[in-house]
């Protein structure tokens, strides 16, 4: 604590050392100019050095004070993470009740898979997270494992005057072709004729896609492609494209937005934001010729093909799984940390909020309409971090 540079005693000569400009006002003060002076420095001393003690007395208290608001937020630091806003609403539900029992936070920041993957690249989170899974020459390259965290759904959501939840459907050409700006309005043949009986408005679609990078449109992208050579072609599969059409809405929240606030609008969004915010979605044809509507159940039909085991490092794509009960565009949520992380006390700190997720969230997720992982899944993810998070050549999970 500078006390000099705060204010006390700044642009002035210490007491006990008088400076030339001082002696001659003391003096003038002073009937006898002799030993009024020693006895004014002597008295200025004293008390000069009383100062100083105060001044390191103070010095020590301050950085004693320092230590513990340091050692008291070591302690009590969140968890750090960023990246896919598809588990965010399970994510966000999860770190309140683990916070409840344990006093440990989730600080995380819901920005796209693109931006959480860029965070983990650049060390400053903990662990990223993204729908669309990292390839495992990626990972190597990186130094980092990858594990899927939970599954759900990426449903097609509409803001069409009259049409309710569910009472229309699409399949994979129609919406691919809705995305591509072949079929411009709501009273299209080919919407027509998957919906006989419903009244669809002659209104221009306006199509809301997302402008971030993001894994939800990886997942999206991928059906897409799947089921329509055009859009194979001419757009591609990835986590940030160049749409055709549209108007883009950041995050799974943008999206939404996006269409809640545009009459005759389709988006696409992870199924708990339609549910939450109340929004129109569409039923699909899956692969199997079958007209299924968006749930837990149909979500955990479509991972039910899912064989995690024969995977490297648990890549894996769950969209237009086979199965008269499968959503077509199912989809799990990824972890991203380090083998070798900068901080394993940190690292080891999200592991256990990671364990505790697995073991006490499941009936959490269900409720948002989420699909819990498999225990086989849980096993095998758990000895991936057993094999490769270490320190020292030593595994932090045991």
């Amino acid at each position: 604590m500078q006390l000099r540079e705060k204010g006390l005693f700044a642009g002035t000569t210490p007491p006990g050392r008088v400076g030339d400009r001082q002696i001659p006002a003391l003096q003038r003060n002073c009937k006898s100019p002799g030993l009024p002076l020693r006895r004014s420095s002597t008295i200025l001393s004293f008390f000069w050095s009383i100062l100083v003690t105060i001044r390191k007395t103070l010095a020590r208290v301050a950085l004693a004070t320092a230590g513990a608001v340091f050692a008291t937020s070591a302690m009590a630091a969140d968890i750090s993470g960023a990246g896919a806003t598809f588990p965010y609403p399970i994510y966000a539900k999860w770190a309140d009740a683990y916070k409840k029992e344990t006093g440990i936070g989730l600080n995380y920041q819901s920005i796209g898979s693109g931006g959480g993957i860029k965070q983990i690249k650049a060390k400053t989170v903990t662990f990223g997270a993204s729908d669309k899974p990292l390839k495992p020459e990626e990972l190597d390259a990186m130094g980092a494992i990858q594990w899927p965290m939970v599954m759900g759904g990426v449903v097609p959501v509409v803001n069409i005057p009259g049409i309710k939840p569910g009472e229309m459907k699409l399949d994979g050409a129609t919406l691919a072709d809705i995305y591509l700006g072949k079929i411009t309005k709501w009273n299209d043949a080919a919407i027509a004729k998957l919906n006989p009986g419903v009244k669809l408005p002659k209104m221009a679609i306006a199509v809301a896609h997302r402008s971030d990078g993001s894994g939800t449109t990886f997942n999206f992208t991928y059906y897409l492609a799947d089921v329509s050579p055009a859009w194979k072609s001419d757009v591609g599969v990835e986590a940030s494209v160049e749409w055709p059409v549209g108007i883009g809405g950041k995050g799974n929240e943008g999206v939404a937005a996006t269409v809640t606030q545009t009459q005759g609008s389709i988006g696409y969004v992870e199924y708990a934001y339609a549910l939450q915010n109340k929004m129109t979605y569409t039923d699909m044809v899956n692969k199997d010729g079958k007209t299924v509507a968006p749930s837990s159940d149909t979500f955990a039909a479509a991972a039910a093909n899912a064989d995690w085991s024969n995977t490297k490092n648990f890549y894996l794509i769950l969209a237009n799984q086979p199965g008269a009960d499968s959503w077509p565009m199912t989809a799990a949520t990824f972890i991203i940390m380090y083998k070798k992380p900068e901080s394993a006390a940190d690292s080891m700190t999200a592991l256990k909020f990671f364990d505790w997720a697995y073991k006490n969230g499941q009936k959490m997720a269900g409720e948002l309409d989420y699909v819990p992982m498999p225990t086989s899944v849980i096993e095998l993810v758990e000895k991936s971090w057993m094999d490769n998070i270490k320190e020292g050549g030593k595994s932090i999970w045991n």
